[in-house]
This record gives structure tokens, C-alpha cells and sequence, in this order.
């Protein structure tokens, strides 16, 4: 095949089609076939983000579409927003939304601020300001065993105990704040101190596995990479098996569940020495979210990670931010390609049998199948069955 750029939509549907045999074959890496699915997966991801750029939501829209995901009514949102009459208004675009409704929504549906208010999101949004140590949630710390108190440090204030137990981690501490910024749709400034906190414990973590992990070569990290992770949920062990194949390639993968108040899938950030570490809460605990919450944290690895920022994701919310959609597209093409998708019988015709054949087909786990069209419908009542609830938690533990 004579591969070039593509520039008509003709080339670009024949390209598809080659990509979607080539996945079908399932070629070895290496090979001149895994080459030239590489080459025309670039090409194809070029051609799209330059015809189909992902545009931002409407903050409505973003309020509307969250009220279907979680079945809920206009009475629901009143909370939020005051009376009934008010939502109506406000669901009506009659009446703009006050700052107190944007926090109210953003921390009770778990919606970014950005997204309400209807801009892009800021790079930089740690907040320049003293350190107010009194906001770490120092009690859940204890209880959680990230901090033991003995007789010699009953008399430590929260504040010498907290900088001991940031320290370790190596972050700054000043007028500045902390210097590592955090982005993604699970940053709140409200939950900035916990989630500081849980980063650090992270980091910690990720510093006992480093002598057991291979050494990382970021050349290796391509769309190839993240669909020889995909793959791996087709095995029964599969959660264990991505786990141990990230750090054979040098990327410490920890869990940790998240700390009271936090809304948070996972997260993508390095080491102050380079290493790579993905965090996962298991807040779901099931096989679709997991497998789309790593996949997606390996995205951000391979493209947008770097020393000095740290991404947090909150899956369920809605974003404006093209890495986190860039994150989001590489992880469903990793898995389904979209033309594959929108062919498929589980597209077309949902049904149990549907998913079981395409899952075959893809040698993907069917939870990934199902996951992806409760999403997609908005509906989270169907194929609960599929979805692998509380079976991540159960298989990392038959290990541990």
C-alpha cells in the first residue's frame, strides 16, 4: 500500500479499513504490518484532529447531560441553584449562572468550574498562597496509616507533621505554594490539600517499587503500546498482567484510594528524578473503568506529562481541555477504533450477544464493550451485569 497524507475523505475511509484489518490480524510488534498500522494510525490522527477539533461544551448542555447520566430531575438541581423556578430559568438559558451556582454545581455534580463558566481552562491554576496547613486532612491521614504518631511527636503541631510527610516527597513549600501544578477535571481548589496530600502518598508508594522496575524509554509509549495494554484485558488475570507490564517499562503503577471529599479516577505525574507513576483510586472498582482509567493515564504519560505538572482525572466530568480529550480519544481508538465502532452489531444493535462477538473479535474484555455504551446512551442501567463490578479490587488482591 502507497501510504501518503491523507487529504481526501475517500483516503481517509481506505486508510480505516486497512487499520481495521491490520488490528484484526493482530500483527507482532515489529513487524512491517505493526509498522504500517503505526504509520497510518499517525496519519489518521492527524487528518482528524485537523477536520474534527473537538469544540467546547456548552455549560448547559454540561449541567443537562450530567442530570441524565445521574437520573436526575430539575427538582434535584434546586439545592444548587435555589427554586424550581430558577432551574427552569437557568435549564431555559433564561437566567445566567451566579458564581455561588457554578461552585455549588461544581462540587455537587462534579462539573469543572471551566466548563460552567464557559471558558478554557487555565494551565496554571495552583493558587499563589500562603500554605494554610490547617486544611490537610491530617485525621484520615492517621487513621489511614500515611502517618504514625508516637509519644515523641504528640507534641509536633499539625503543621510540622504535615511539611515531615510532604517533605519526603520533595515539593516546595512557600508564597508560591506548592510548585507542582495540577490539572485535569478532578483539581478543586476546595480538595487542594487533600489532594496534595494523596499525591504525596502516591509519590511515596511509587518510590518502593522503584528498584523492581525496568527502565523507562518514553520512545516506546505510541498508539501500538497502548493497544498491547488493551489486549491484556482479554485475560482473566488482565488487571495484574497491565500492572506488571508497565513496570517492566519503567512506569511505577500504584493504587490508592482516594481521601474524603475527592472526586478522582486516577492520576498521570512524574517523580522529581523523571520516573513515571500512575495512580489509580479503584473509586468504582470496576473492569471498564479501570481499563479506561489506565489507558488513559498512559495517554497522558506518553503526551502531556512532564516534571512539573501533575494530572488528576475525574472521568465523570465533562471537559473543555484537549489534552484530557486527546487523553480520552487515544484510549477509546486503543481499544475500538471509532469507524469499527460506529459498524459494530453492539453499536448498532446493543445486545449481549453483540458484545460477546465483538469482544472476540477484538480480543477485549466485554466490560470494556459494555462500559462504553452506558456511557455513550447515558444509560447505566443496562449490562450491569457486563461490567466487572468489584472484580478489579478482587483480582489485585488474590496477588498481594
Amino acid at each position: 500500500m502507497d501510504i501518503k497524507v491523507i487529504r481526501t475523505e475517500k483516503q481517509h475511509e481506505e486508510y480505516l479499513n486497512r487499520i481495521h484489518n491490520l488490528m484484526l490480524s493482530i500483527p507482532i510488534v515489529g513487524s512491517a504490518e505493526s509498522d504500517e498500522l503505526e504509520l497510518l494510525i499517525t496519519l489518521v490522527e492527524a487528518y482528524e484532529n485537523s477536520k474534527f477539533p473537538v469544540e467546547p461544551p456548552d455549560p448547559i448542555d454540561a449541567i443537562t447531560f450530567r442530570m441524565h447520566e445521574k437520573g436526575l430531575k430539575q427538582i434535584d438541581l434546586v439545592p444548587y441553584l435555589g427554586t424550581r423556578s430558577r432551574v427552569s430559568e437557568i435549564l431555559a438559558r433564561k437566567r445566567p449562572l451566579t458564581v455561588p451556582m457554578i461552585k455549588a454545581l461544581s462540587i455537587g455534580l462534579g462539573i469543572s468550574t471551566d466548563t460552567l463558566i464557559g471558558v478554557s481552562a487555565p494551565t496554571e491554576r495552583t493558587a499563589k498562597t500562603e500554605v494554610d496547613w490547617s486544611r490537610f486532612p491530617i485525621k484520615e491521614m492517621i487513621t489511614r496509616g500515611w502517618i504514625k504518631k508516637d509519644n515523641s511527636e504528640e507534641k509536633q503541631s499539625a503543621e510540622e507533621i504535615i511539611k515531615n510527610f510532604i517533605s519526603q516527597v520533595g515539593w516546595q513549600f512557600g508564597t508560591a505554594a506548592f510548585k507542582r501544578t495540577l490539572s485535569g477535571e478532578a483539581y478543586s481548589p476546595t480538595t487542594k490539600y487533600a489532594l496534595y496530600a494523596w499525591l504525596s502518598r502516591v509519590v511515596q508508594r511509587a518510590r518502593e517499587k522503584k528498584p523492581r522496575l525496568g527502565s523507562f524509554d518514553n520512545s516506546v509509549l505510541n498508539a501500538s503500546f497502548l493497544r498491547d495494554i488493551a489486549q491484556l484485558s482479554w485475560f482473566e488475570k488482565g488487571p495484574l498482567l497491565a500492572i506488571e507490564f508497565l513496570e517492566k517499562h519503567g512506569i511505577a503503577v500504584v493504587i490508592e484510594p482516594s481521601l474524603k471529599g475527592t472526586l478522582i479516577d486516577g492520576a498521570a505525574l512524574k517523580d522529581v528524578d523523571g520516573m513515571p507513576i500512575i495512580a489509580l483510586s479503584l473509586r468504582y472498582d470496576r473492569l471498564d473503568n479501570f481499563w479506561f482509567t489506565l489507558i488513559h493515564e498512559v495517554a497522558h504519560i506518553w503526551k502531556h506529562v512532564n516534571e512539573d505538572e501533575t494530572f488528576l482525572d475525574d472521568l465523570d466530568a465533562t471537559t473543555e481541555d484537549k489534552r484530557e480529550s486527546e487523553a480520552n480519544r487515544l484510549s477509546k481508538e486503543a481499544f475500538i477504533p471509532r469507524m469499527l465502532w460506529k459498524r459494530s452489531d453492539a453499536f448498532i444493535s446493543p445486545s449481549k450477544e453483540n458484545i460477546d462477538k465483538l469482544s472476540r473479535e477484538l480480543k477485549i474484555n466485554p466490560a470494556i464493550i459494555a462500559g462504553r455504551l452506558r456511557r455513550e446512551s447515558g444509560n447505566y442501567r443496562i449490562f450491569s451485569d457486563l461490567i466487572g463490578q468489584g472484580e478489579v479490587s478482587k483480582i489485585l488482591n488474590k496477588d498481594n
